[in-house]
């Protein structure tokens, strides 16, 4: 019954496997030192790839940016991202005019539909001690019919997001922090209006679990169709559908039955990524997500032509002040915080 289950189990790299309807999924830790009046980092920058540094060297790397680590303006068609951050902050700005601050346990769930670029960057905010910085960012697919919806970004603070604390039969700790769907009567915010997860019949499921050592969980049955992946990504080992799972592994398993997972000797992290696939040709070419190869020429040729509404802000890496605080910044001109 369990090689049933189970479909495949993968080692995990920089960036995670993922199945329809999700297109990308990784998981950003870096140890940065205390922050310089830049609020870059404290340190010097010789020996890096700057504008490419995604080599880790002293526990952390800038990315795209060169003075503050992270990714300056660049462009995104046909898709969403929605960036999960557990720890330190993430500044926002787009070509809307919109922008953000977000951090611990926050979310920003961003369409890019039709078109627009964005800067996301990672501000060492605190000059008097380290900036460790944990994120998860995931690509989620948009049908046909909404590719050139229009761009929309919402914010959903971690005050709203539900968190499951739950015990198993010998008394052991389980947490879930619910991103997207539901799990039996508790359910998400809403997220983008545009976005596959808005029609509760594609059961899209974004849920970070953390289990005590020796704690056990039954992930809840799906419709026979929905794609299910778990990414095991810290933690010492688990057993999944009863196969023992090592740390740093993807997990592809039927999703139709109920499937108990267990930590093991420490403290057990995951992620799990699920939803009814979208069925459509995906057609990429970097930051574009389309269906033909002729939308990907399209979507280059209208960047080149309208860079998507231009760039407002006077820097490509822009960033926030530094007391800034945590806040969300609409097109509409509309703001909000926690």
């Amino acid at each position: 019954m369990y090689n049933k289950i189970i479909l495949n189990i993968r080692p995990m790299g920089f960036m995670w496997e993922t199945a329809d309807p999700f297109l990308f999924c990784v998981h950003h830790l870096d140890y940065y030192p205390k922050g310089n009046e830049e609020m870059g980092p404290d340190a010097s920058l010789a020996g890096r790839f700057l504008g490419q540094d995604f080599t880790v060297k002293d526990g952390w790397r800038m990315y795209h940016g060169e003075k503050v680590p992270g990714f300056p303006a660049h462009p995104h068609r046909g898709f969403e991202t929605i960036t999960i951050v557990q720890k330190g902050f993430v500044d926002h700005s787009d070509s809307h005019g919109a922008a953000g601050r977000y951090s611990s346990g926050d979310v920003q769930w961003m369409t890019a539909g039709a078109g627009l670029q964005h800067a996301e960057m990672f501000p060492l905010v605190n000059n008097d001690k380290k900036n460790t910085l944990e994120l998860f960012q995931i690509w989620l697919n948009l049908p046909k019919s909404k590719k050139f919806c229009k761009p929309h970004y919402v914010m959903l603070w971690a005050e709203t997001i539900p968190k499951l604390n739950l015990k198993d039969e010998e008394g052991k700790g389980i947490e879930i922090d619910i991103i997207a769907g539901k799990i039996g009567d508790v359910s998400a915010p809403p997220p983008a209006p545009d976005s596959w997860a808005a029609d509760p019949k594609n059961e899209i499921g974004i849920w970070i679990i953390k289990m005590q050592a020796g704690a056990k969980w039954v992930i809840p049955a799906a419709s026979p169709e929905v794609r299910r992946m778990l990414y095991f990504y810290e933690g010492e080992n688990m057993k999944i559908a009863g196969i023992d799972i090592n740390p740093m592994h993807s997990v592809e398993m039927l999703a139709e039955q109920d499937v108990i997972i267990e930590s093991g000797n420490k403290e057990s992290k995951v992620l799990i990524l699920q939803g009814m696939p979208i069925n459509e040709p995906v057609v990429q070419h970097g930051p574009f997500v389309m269906n033909t190869h002729e939308e990907i020429h399209q979507a280059v040729s209208d960047f080149r032509t309208t860079q998507f509404g231009g760039w407002p802000w006077e820097r490509h890496d822009n960033v926030h002040p530094r007391d800034k605080g945590r806040f969300a910044k609409y097109d509409n001109g509309e703001t909000d915080t926690p």
